[in-house]
């Protein structure tokens, strides 16, 4: 009997008994239903991250550190010996850590590397408050602008060398500041605070019950305060792929940064000292030449971390939640499978006599095995297709209202790929047929004089 001969039977017996073969047709839908939405969201997921790594970082520099901790490679379980000269404390999983910085001498060491084109230092700065005449204070973060950020703008123009006292503004401060819009912003001045060291402490006097009046707490106030008036260059768009928690950060030239970041940090062990600095390789677009830095920096005592490392890392956890999602996928899967052998097993029985008919008229028995082989691949073909195609529906029905909700801009967080659609389905016939060969074989063996004398 013709190969295509067997597959015109085997669906016609199919169509036969509607009903069944599409409850257990959906049954495996509901596995390729869960798998392929499954995908599409880690598809829009890793595209994600990857914009966010596009947006924000070079890839042609590395992220540099003294110490481990700046990327959490350090261990938290136990206490770590107090040092004067590393500065900061900072805060690794929940624990007091200390961060060992980088100071000019290690710049200068790291700029005589082979391969090295220049460095600019990771500044950020806490202020104190930001402000304008008549307005509130608020909080709020100021970090040295990377001329490879991509940002949208709401209002003004980014200046190619932002210097200067030029500062780009979020979105999110323009009401509060009084603003009424972006373009009300863009030219303005807004007054920066942060805070100074001081030899004299308030607190600590106070505590000592020693009377200070109100002028002179006044006026130590003002002396352990620094401001700098800087103009809104441009109003930056709530951002979509930026890194988390950055959502409110101000941004500013380097040489205002680094000057602001100097006045919070004069007499203490951190002054002039970076937890990170920037490194870019000249022609570090080659993967060869970014690895041979990163070992001179290995052999001389530095971490480095570059944009592929950050991107596998972040690509790594979403591995790591696709393949949980995946899994229940699977369960659900292999018990629908179970359901495939039950009716092709239930079909052999109500068929006996059929089979011994076809064998007394000649049908050998790989041919009869072969008919059954194909009513599973069709049931694998039609569920993996019918929950495919549903899953491809509500996912593009729901993909506006995800990006609403989750403010994903002109991003969808379900990314529908056809060829792993396809690889899905083909993967799903395979196992259905799988699934049919217990019931095939048992056709195939079937004595047509015995299956005959069936009632």
């Amino acid at each position: 009997m013709k190969v295509i001969d067997t597959l015109r039977r085997s669906n016609r017996s199919l169509l036969s008994a509607k009903a069944r073969t599409l409850l257990t047709a959906m049954a495996i839908g509901v596995g390729a239903f869960a798998l392929t939405l499954t995908l599409s969201a880690s598809n829009g997921a890793q595209q994600f991250v990857d914009k966010i790594i596009t947006d924000n970082f070079d890839p042609t520099e590395l992220i540099v550190s003294a110490d481990e901790a700046v990327f959490n490679r350090v261990d938290t379980s136990k206490p770590q010996e107090y040092d004067d000269s590393f500065g900061e404390v900072a805060s690794q999983a929940g624990a007091p850590t200390q961060v060992k910085q980088l100071d000019q001498e290690d710049i200068d060491k790291i700029m005589k590397i082979d391969g090295v084109d220049s460095v600019r230092e990771g500044v950020s700065v806490s202020l104190k408050y930001i402000t304008r005449d008549d307005q509130k204070k608020y909080v709020g973060v100021i970090g040295t602008f990377s001329p490879y950020q991509k940002p949208d703008l709401l209002a003004g123009q980014i200046p190619t060398e932002l210097n200067n006292k030029q500062l780009l503004l979020p979105e999110g401060f323009l009401s509060s500041l009084g603003f009424s819009n972006a373009d009300d912003a863009v030219g303005k001045t807004v007054k920066l605070v942060v805070s100074k060291q001081s030899g004299t402490d308030i607190s600590s006097q106070a505590q000592n019950g020693i009377f200070i009046n109100q002028q002179v707490v006044d006026q130590l106030k003002e002396q352990t305060e620094y401001s700098e008036d800087f103009t809104v260059a441009a109003v930056l768009k709530k951002p979509v792929t930026s890194q988390p928690g950055t959502e409110l950060y101000m941004y500013a030239g380097i040489n205002d940064t680094k000057r602001l970041n100097d006045i919070t940090k004069e007499g203490t062990p951190g002054y002039q000292k970076y937890s990170y600095i920037f490194v870019k390789v000249k022609d570090g677009t080659n993967p060869d030449k970014l690895l041979a830095v990163q070992d001179s920096l290995k052999n001389m005592g530095y971490t480095s971390q570059s944009v592929k490392d950050t991107q596998e890392f972040l690509n790594q956890i979403i591995g790591v939640l696709r393949g949980i999602v995946i899994t229940f996928g699977m369960i659900a899967l292999v018990a629908s499978l179970f359901g495939v052998i039950n009716t092709m097993y239930i079909s052999v029985l109500q068929r006996t006599r059929e089979i011994g008919l076809m064998k007394a008229l000649g049908m050998r028995k790989k041919d009869v095995g072969r008919l059954f082989r194909f009513e599973a691949a069709w049931i694998g073909f039609i569920g993996g297709t019918l929950g495919a195609a549903l899953a491809f529906a509500v996912g593009t029905l729901l993909n506006p209202w995800i990006t609403k909700t989750l403010e994903l801009g002109d991003d969808s967080l379900l990314v529908f790929d056809i060829k792993q659609i396809v690889i899905l389905i083909l993967l799903l016939v395979i196992v259905a047929t799988i699934a049919g060969l217990l019931p095939a074989h048992k056709a195939a063996k079937l004595d047509p004089i015995e299956a005959l004398r069936t009632e």
